[in-house]
């Protein structure tokens, strides 16, 4: 299976631009399907859910089709997929039903390695419970984190691990399924932030290990709005807070006040054209797993010529080479701050922002402080001349 990268930057009305677009890790474009899909929904006569009126089975189906699109792209049970504003609120929501559970003694985990949004939620929620954090380093030159490095900070007080699927920064994927077991024979949930991970590889969330999973379909050409999956019956032991006349069912919850009909919509949308990028399997799980492998591949290779090229510049620096990765690059040019390199890939159209991108941890851990550096990501429309003219960008800076 492979991807027709021609036909897939036909998709895109934001590349008759002609920007090469290095941003998807902070949101990809979005093809037209997928916005049409949304205007669609907002438009076809539409109102809360119900099953009476045509209008209020239209809302219902827009959900329950978008839960069934998250369980084919994610191998999890649709009752577990739960619709928030953002990945940060959903994780916010969920650490704040698990601290009720917390008292003064037991321990929260959370790694250097993470975006912030799967860091302070947690570190927040164990202090109002008067829970102990604990921290996770990672290697400062290869950008690991390892097993080890998690079981080190375990005990039989543990409650909660969170950490990355894949860092947002230096794209390093720890090895979860490795990890979830330590996590487990502690006798602690893993709440796994799958936000940069999804939009590259296939997924399956139980072969993970995680309890809790998170993602957010603006990261793969959908809209603005985060999901967080876990099984419905763990789901069930948990009490949010919420109105008293809202449904108290799994999973609805945990989505306070009216969903966003239309986001539902192009995410179903975005879904399914990830599904069609290379297969025309019956069933839209396999299509999901056969395009993913496709996308994969075709990154892994425009990352191996942008990683080889960067290299080959002088006064570049690749922070991390971590051995598993997803196909984003961390860098910084001597003599310039990120800022400036930023600005002038930008004034060339290169769109390559520089900053610490909430991994601010991270960005500490490694010395880069709070301002970070230049991160290049690539998405399934990139293409072998984008990756040229950002090195030829990055060229001129030096």
């Amino acid at each position: 299976m492979t991807v027709d990268l021609d036909r897939i930057r036909r998709d895109f009305p934001a590349l008759d631009q002609e920007i090469a677009y290095f941003d998807g890790p902070g949101g990809t474009q979005v093809p037209r399907q997928v916005a049409q899909a949304m205007a669609a929904a907002m438009t076809s006569g539409i109102s809360n859910r119900g099953r009476v009126t045509a209008a209020e089975r239209r809302a219902d189906d827009v959900v329950t089709g978008a839960r069934q699109a998250i369980a084919d792209l994610l191998g999890c049970a649709p009752g577990g997929v739960v619709f928030g504003r953002s990945m940060t609120q959903a994780t916010y929501d969920v650490s704040r039903a698990l601290a009720k559970e917390w008292v003064p003694g037991d321990e929260v985990v959370v790694t250097r390695l993470d975006h912030d949004a799967n860091v302070r939620p947690w570190v927040q929620s164990a202090g109002a419970a008067g829970a102990t954090v604990r921290w996770v380093g990672f290697d400062r030159e290869t950008g690991e984190l390892t097993v080890d490095d998690v079981r080190a900070e375990l005990s039989d007080r543990t409650k909660l691990v969170a950490v990355t699927g894949a860092s947002n920064v230096l794209g390093t994927r720890p090895d979860l399924p490795a990890i979830a077991d330590v996590v487990h024979e502690a006798g602690a949930y893993l709440y796994v932030d799958g936000v940069h991970l999804t939009p590259h590889v296939p997924i399956d969330v139980a072969a993970t290990g995680a309890d809790f999973y998170a993602c957010s379909p603006y990261k793969f050409f959908g809209p603005h709005h985060g999901v967080v999956v876990a099984a419905p019956e763990l789901l069930e032991r948990l009490h949010p807070d919420k109105l008293l006349p809202s449904a108290d069912a799994v999973p609805e919850r945990f989505e306070l006040g009216t969903l966003p009909y239309e986001a539902l919509a192009g995410t179903t949308a975005a879904v399914d054209y990830l599904a069609g990028l290379a297969s025309d399997a019956p069933d839209r799980r396999t299509r999901v797993l056969e395009s993913m492998r496709a996308i994969e591949e075709h990154e892994d290779r425009l990352f191996d010529l942008l990683l080889g090229g960067l290299r080959q510049i002088g006064g570049v620096t690749v922070h991390g080479a971590p051995r598993r990765r997803t196909p984003t690059a961390f860098f910084s040019v001597a003599g310039h701050e990120g800022r400036e390199v930023y600005e002038h890939l930008a004034s060339v159209g290169v769109n390559a922002p520089a900053s610490n991108f909430y991994a601010i941890e991270a960005s500490r851990w490694l010395g880069l402080g709070d301002s970070g550096a230049v991160r290049a990501g690539l998405a399934p429309y990139s293409s072998d001349e984008d990756v040229e003219r950002l090195l030829a960008g990055v060229a001129e800076v030096c």
